[in-house]
């Protein structure tokens, strides 16, 4: 086998593990759409993602010095001032767009249902080829823009059964929305010049810090209630953000911001399921089929990957 074979072959395995992990991204996170509805109605949005986050970042530091007592590099280094600082920034403005995706997301589920919301918040899927081809001038395959347009219509279907009205919180989500698409473009270039480890820790501790520090002047916030909400809070800071954003980062190292994107969009299938299973909400024959189509977005997504695998070889990204 050619070493370019080789190399091809090995970058294909690689972007299918990428995959498994924002498969189970989009779990972790689909769960947590239950608890982020419970806590919107008990805690102050702006304390609860800075608690969270924080957590999330605390979560990270003993594999952190692990990872340092070891010995281990990071993947990519920067050697040039002029990177390092654009590497310092790029990673300012990612905690800076978490905070303000998540502030919007957590605000609108106060106003409205978790089937628009979880409708709305997905609108990123294809959100995230429109940016860039607009202002990266990177336009994606036919098949991604394909791919794209079914997994919106099975989050249409399975969100709002094929109704939707709009108010105020839907308007907080579509604003929360564009702040995800640029998010999810930001980590594919920001993994590629940090060590994923260190690029989460410290995007959850500018999240963490902006939101909390505007809760402490927002928000009167009773320390009595993130102790009664304290499972909730756990959850979402040792599991949705210290497990589900890390993986997140490490997956886009070799997954495409569009078909990240995508697959990412299966949290909504996911919180249906969860919802279904916590707070008995009933799936209707839409929402099945929406689950479908869904599906069908994501594997025409990486039908390159499988058609490649078929031929022996991946074919080219």
């Amino acid at each position: 086998m050619a070493a370019q074979d080789v190399q091809t072959e090995a970058l294909s395995r690689k972007r299918v593990i990428a995959d498994v992990m924002l498969l189970l991204v989009a779990v972790v996170w689909g769960f947590a759409f239950v608890v982020q509805r419970l806590a919107a109605a008990e805690v102050g949005l702006f304390t609860f993602n800075g608690v969270r986050f924080l957590l999330g970042a605390l979560a990270l530091t003993p594999l952190l010095l692990l990872k340092r007592r070891v010995g281990g590099a990071g993947p990519v280094r920067t050697a040039e001032p002029k990177e390092r600082a654009r590497t310092r920034l790029g990673l300012l403005a990612a905690g800076v767009l978490l905070m303000l995706g998540a502030a919007f997301q957590q605000a609108g589920l106060k106003f409205t249902s978790a089937g628009n919301a979880g409708f709305i918040t997905g609108l990123y899927v294809v959100l995230i080829p429109v940016f860039l081809a607009i202002g990266w001038r990177r336009a994606p395959k036919g098949i991604t823009w394909l791919a794209a347009a079914l997994a919106a219509t099975g989050l249409f279907l399975l969100s709002t059964g094929g109704r939707m009205q709009i108010n105020r919180g839907d308007l907080l989500e579509l604003i929360g929305a564009v702040f995800w698409a640029l998010h999810v473009i930001l980590i594919g270039w920001m993994v590629e010049r940090m060590e994923v480890l260190k690029f989460a820790a410290g995007q959850y501790l500018v999240c963490g810090l902006i939101s909390l520090a505007l809760g402490l002047l927002i928000e009167s916030q009773d320390l009595s209630v993130l102790l009664d909400n304290w499972r909730l809070v756990a959850y979402t800071g040792l599991i949705s953000v210290g497990l589900g954003y890390t993986l997140q980062a490490a997956g886009q190292r070799y997954a495409p911001p569009a078909d990240a994107a995508i697959i990412l969009s299966m949290e909504a299938v996911f919180a249906a399921f969860s919802g279904w299973i916590f707070i008995q909400e009933r799936l209707g024959p839409v929402q099945i089929a929406g689950s479908g189509i869904m599906l069908l977005g994501m594997l025409l997504a990486q039908s390159d990957v499988i058609i490649g695998n078929r031929n022996g070889r991946p074919a080219e990204r």
